[in-house]
C-alpha cells in the first residue's frame, strides 16, 4: 500500500479571494443599468425616440425639442400613477437627469394622456432613450411647462382652454386676446374651431416683434372643412409690410408684402379636406422655407420685413387688402413675384397646436415635429414594458435609510463586505475540508483496525502495494479519502520511520528509546496536521472582532458629518437629523451582519477541529501501542546486553 505517501492538497492563496471580492464589488458598483434616478418611485419603462432608418428616418440635425409623449392603456398603467398623474417624472437615458415636462391632459378615468417633455438633445439617425418614472403616491407635482421650452420659443397654444383665450404655455405669456370655439377631437386632444368670420388675435407684444430679415419659425396643425381659394391661416400687417400663410385650394403659400411689394410662394401639393396637417415655414435672411407635414413644399426668396403690430389667426388683417392691392402693378413687374391666386377669405376648419420662436428652426426639428405629435408618432417613439422596483431597498424605510448613506459610510460598507466575502469563503472552505478529513479517517481507521492485529503485517503489506487499497477492498473514491485523512498522514509518518530503521536488514525489534522517537515524530505530524485544520481560522477571528469595530468607525463618522452639516445649514429638526443618523447606524448593521454569521461559524469549526484533534491523540497512542507489541525487545537480549 502506499499509506507512506501523501501530499497536500493545493488551496487558494489569501489573495484569491481579496480579488475576487474585488472584482465582485467593481462589477456591482458598475452596473449603473440596474440602478434606478429615485426609489421611491415603484415602476418605470423606457421610451425609445427613433429617429433613424428603422423609425421616422430623420438625418436633419434637430437639436433640444418637447416631445409629445402619449400615454393610453395599451402603454401605462394609469391605476399605479396618482389620480391626477403628479407622480409623472421623466430622466434623461443616462438615468440621472431629471427632464421638465408639463401634462396637456390627463384622464386617469378613459385612460389618456398627454405629456410634453423637454429633451435636451435629440440626435439625427439614432435611437435617443429617455425614462418615464411613476407609481409614488406622496410624489408632489412637479410640471413645468415652462422649463419645458427653450427660451427662443415665444408662443405656444395648445388650445386644452374651453370658452378663455387660449393660454401661452411658455415663459413669455402670450395669451391671446379673445377666445374662439374649442373643437374636440383634434389631432392633438382639445383643438379650436375657425369659422372664417371671426379671428383669433394674438397679443402685441415686444416680444413677438418681427425685425427685418430677422429669424421666424411658424408652425399650427390644420384641418380645412373644404378647399377655399385663398384662405388665410395667419396674417400679419403694419402699413405697406405684411406676411400671410394660408390655403390657395388646400395648396399650402407663404406670402410676404415689403414696402408694397408682394411675394408668394409657388408650388406644392394640394392636401385633402377633412384631415390634419401640419403647415409651417422658417425664415432666415433673404430666404424662406414652407414645409407641409415636415417635409419641405416650397421656398420663397425674401426675408420678413420690420413688424410690430398685432397678428391673428383665421383671417387677413384689416390692412392687408389695399396694400395687396397697392402692390399688384409691382408685383407684376416683378418676374420673381406672383400676384395673389384669389382675394384673401377666411379660414374655416379646426386648427391645434399653435408655435412661434424667434430663431429658424433646423428641418430635422420640423419633420420630428409633424411625425411626433401627428397620426404616425408610432414610427418614432416606443414604449418598453415595465420595470417593478418593489423590493425591500427600494422604497419605504429601507430606501430613505440607503439614499442617506454618506461616501464615507460606502467606503466602510464596501470595506466590511469584502471582509464578509473573505469570512464565508473560509466558511465553506473549513467546512467542506473537515467533511473531507472526517470521511478520510473513519475509512482508514475501520481498515486499519481490521486489516491485520500485527503492525508489521500492515507494513509488508504496504510494501507490496502502490495505492492504499488494503488488499483490494477500497474503491478509487475511497482511496483519495484516505489520502486526505490526517490519520494515514501520521501512519505514513511512522510507518517511514520504522521502514527507515529496519533498511539495513537486521533484528527486526525496535529499543523504549526508538519508539519514542517514533512517537515524537508522530507529535510532529500532530503539529502540522492542526496546523492545516486551522488554517485560515484566524480570517474568522479578524471578521468576529474587527467587524464591529469597522461598522462602528463608520457610524461615528457618519454621525459626525450629520451633525456637521445640521450646523452649515442651521435646520435643527427631525427630519434633518433623522436620516442621517439612520444612515450612519448602516455601517454598525454591516458589521454585525458580518460578526454574528462569522461568530457562529467559527465556535462550530472549533468544535470539528477538536473533534478531529482528539482522534489523531487517541490514534497516536494506538499506533505506539501496536508499535511497541509488534517489535519490542525480547528479555534475554536485554539481560545479555545488561551484562
Amino acid at each position: 500500500m502506499s499509506l507512506l505517501r501523501f501530499g497536500s492538497r493545493p488551496g487558494l492563496r489569501l489573495s484569491a479571494p481579496v480579488m475576487l471580492a474585488l472584482v465582485f464589488l467593481a462589477a456591482l458598483w458598475s452596473s449603473p443599468a440596474s440602478a434606478w434616478w429615485n426609489d421611491q418611485w415603484t415602476l418605470r419603462k423606457k421610451i425609445t425616440i427613433d429617429t433613424g432608418p428603422s423609425g421616422a428616418g430623420i438625418s436633419d440635425a434637430i437639436g433640444a425639442m418637447p416631445v409629445l409623449i402619449r400615454l393610453h392603456v395599451g402603454n401605462f398603467r394609469f391605476g399605479a400613477a396618482k389620480e391626477d398623474g403628479g407622480d409623472l417624472r421623466f430622466v434623461a437615458g443616462d438615468d440621472k437627469t431629471p427632464l421638465k415636462h408639463h401634462v396637456e391632459k390627463y384622464d386617469s378615468l378613459l385612460g389618456e394622456a398627454l405629456v410634453w417633455v423637454g429633451v435636451p438633445d435629440l440626435k439625427p439617425g439614432a435611437k435617443n432613450d429617455i425614462w418615464l418614472y411613476y407609481g409614488n403616491q406622496k410624489a408632489p407635482a412637479a410640471v413645468d411647462a415652462k422649463g419645458t421650452y427653450d427660451p427662443d420659443t415665444l408662443l405656444v397654444y395648445h388650445f386644452n382652454d374651453r370658452s378663455t383665450p387660449a393660454q401661452d404655455v411658455t415663459a413669455w405669456a402670450n395669451t391671446a386676446q379673445n377666445a374662439v370655439p374649442g373643437a374636440d377631437g383634434a389631432i392633438i386632444g382639445q383643438g379650436a374651431r375657425l369659422d372664417g368670420q371671426t379671428a383669433l388675435m394674438l397679443p402685441g407684444s415686444p416680444s413677438l416683434v418681427v425685425a427685418e430679415n430677422g429669424e421666424l419659425t411658424w408652425s399650427l396643425w390644420t384641418k380645412m372643412t373644404a378647399p377655399q381659394p385663398g384662405a388665410v391661416l395667419f396674417s400679419r400687417t403694419e402699413g405697406a409690410n405684411g406676411l400671410t400663410v394660408g390655403l390657395d385650394n388646400g395648396v399650402a403659400f407663404v406670402e410676404v408684402t415689403s414696402g408694397g411689394s408682394t411675394q408668394r410662394s409657388v408650388g406644392g401639393a394640394a392636401i385633402a379636406a377633412g384631415t390634419w396637417h401640419q403647415i409651417a415655414f422658417t425664415a432666415k435672411g433673404a430666404q424662406i422655407t414652407l414645409y407641409v407635414d415636415g417635409n419641405q413644399s416650397a421656398t420663397l426668396a425674401a426675408g420678413l420685413p420690420t413688424m410690430t403690430g398685432v397678428a391673428q389667426l383665421g383671417r387677413a388683417a384689416s390692412a392687408a387688402t389695399p396694400a395687396a392691392d397697392a402692390a399688384a402693378p409691382a408685383a407684376d413687374a416683378a418676374p420673381a413675384a406672383a400676384a395673389p391666386t384669389g382675394a384673401a377669405a377666411g379660414f374655416a376648419g379646426d386648427i391645434d397646436e399653435l408655435e412661434i420662436a424667434k430663431v429658424a428652426r433646423p428641418p430635422g426639428f420640423i419633420k420630428l415635429g409633424a411625425i411626433g405629435q401627428g397620426p404616425e408618432q408610432a414610427k418614432l417613439i416606443a414604449f418598453s414594458v415595465d420595470e417593478e422596483n418593489a423590493g425591500w431597498f427600494s422604497g419605504g424605510y429601507f430606501g430613505v435609510i440607503l439614499r442617506s448613506v454618506t461616501l464615507d459610510g460606502w467606503v466602510v460598507i464596501g470595506l466590511l463586505a469584502i471582509m464578509a466575502f473573505i469570512s464565508w469563503y473560509v466558511m465553506v472552505d473549513r467546512v467542506s475540508y473537515l467533511n473531507r478529513v472526517s470521511a478520510g479517517n473513519t475509512i482508514f481507521l475501520k481498515h486499519f483496525r481490521e486489516t491485520s492485529t500485527d503492525i508489521g503485517g500492515l507494513l509488508q503489506l504496504d510494501s507490496q502495494e502502490n495505492d492504499p487499497s488494503f488488499g483490494g477492498e477500497l474503491g478509487k473514491k475511497q482511496r483519495k479519502a484516505v489520502h486526505g485523512a490526517p490519520l494515514y498522514h501520521l501512519f505514513a509518518a511512522g510507518a517511514q520511520e520504522i521502514r527507515r530503521r529496519f533498511a539495513a536488514g537486521g533484528y527486526r525489534r525496535l529499543s523504549p528509546q526508538a519508539i519514542q522517537s517514533i512517537r515524537a515524530v508522530l507529535d510532529s505530524g500532530f503539529v502540522r496536521e492542526n496546523q492545516r485544520l486551522n488554517r485560515l481560522m484566524v480570517m474568522l477571528t479578524i471578521a468576529i472582532s474587527g467587524g464591529p469595530f469597522l461598522g462602528l468607525l463608520g457610524t461615528v463618522v457618519g454621525v459626525m458629518i450629520t451633525f456637521a452639516a445640521i450646523a452649515a445649514s442651521g435646520d435643527v429638526n427631525v427630519n434633518a437629523i433623522a436620516p442621517g443618523i439612520a444612515a450612519a447606524l448602516v455601517a454598525t448593521v454591516a458589521g454585525l451582519g458580518v460578526a454574528i454569521p462569522s461568530l457562529f461559524a467559527y465556535n462550530y469549526l472549533t468544535i470539528r477541529i477538536k473533534d478531529v484533534s482528539s482522534e489523531m491523540q487517541v490514534f497516536v497512542d494506538e499506533f505506539i501501542t501496536r508499535i511497541a507489541e509488534s517489535y519490542e525487545l525480547p528479555d534475554e537480549p536485554v539481560k545479555q546486553a545488561a551484562e
